[in-house]
């Protein structure tokens, strides 16, 4: 048990870390030494960002990112390309994509990607918001640029499926992004190609 250990606000800041994606006990014990070796102003600037990051950013209500505004600065940029949404899992999704500098388009962010094993279903996706997106009007081409994972593949292969009856054409990014990784990952030469090379679906 932690507490037995460290003073009790230190064993509690321990514990607070370990809720964070990736971080085990050895790692959040050495993030909580690293903060508590900081300057006193650096500890309040970092609580600071974290607040004020919670308390400000939101879901856009057009394309799901995260944003500051509503609507977001992508969705309100006049010079962007409305025929074409590009659909990603994640908000980091979006920012590797924009990374590329090769798509002047608009984005949905579905906010996950459909895993039957862990109970994601279609309703706990945005799906519907881009159905309704679509059949609003003026959409030429959807992208699929979910993650090249079972579970993207999955999601994609589904939303080709709702979409194919509205009228718009369905691309994919092609093979450029490797099997098994994540956008968020990969350099933008590789997320330019793989746009580049996009295909029907």
């Amino acid at each position: 048990m932690i507490g037995s250990h460290y003073p009790e606000a230190l064993a509690r800041l321990i514990q607070e870390l370990r809720r964070l994606p990736g971080i085990g006990p050895k790692s959040a014990q050495r993030l909580a030494f690293h903060i508590l070796g900081r300057e006193e102003a650096d500890v309040v600037a970092l609580a600071t960002a974290l607040t004020e990051a919670k308390r400000r950013i939101q879901r856009c209500r057009t394309c799901f990112n995260l944003a500051d505004s509503q609507p977001c600065r992508i969705c309100s940029d006049p010079a962007r390309d409305r025929g074409t949404i590009c659909v990603v899992e994640e908000a980091n999704d979006l920012v590797a994509m924009e990374r590329t500098r090769t798509y002047a388009g608009l984005y949905h962010v579905l906010e996950g990607a459909l895993s039957p094993l862990e109970g994601v279903g279609p309703e706990a996706l945005r799906l519907p918001e881009l159905l309704a997106r679509v059949k609003a009007g003026g959409v030429r081409e959807v992208i699929l640029a979910t993650n090249p994972t079972v579970e993207g593949e999955a999601t994609a292969m589904y939303i080709a499926k709702q979409l194919r009856p509205l009228g718009v054409k369905v691309t994919r990014i092609a093979r450029g992004v490797p099997v098994g990784g994540d956008l968020e990952y990969a350099d933008e030469v590789t997320l330019a190609r793989a746009l580049e090379g996009r295909r029907d679906i």
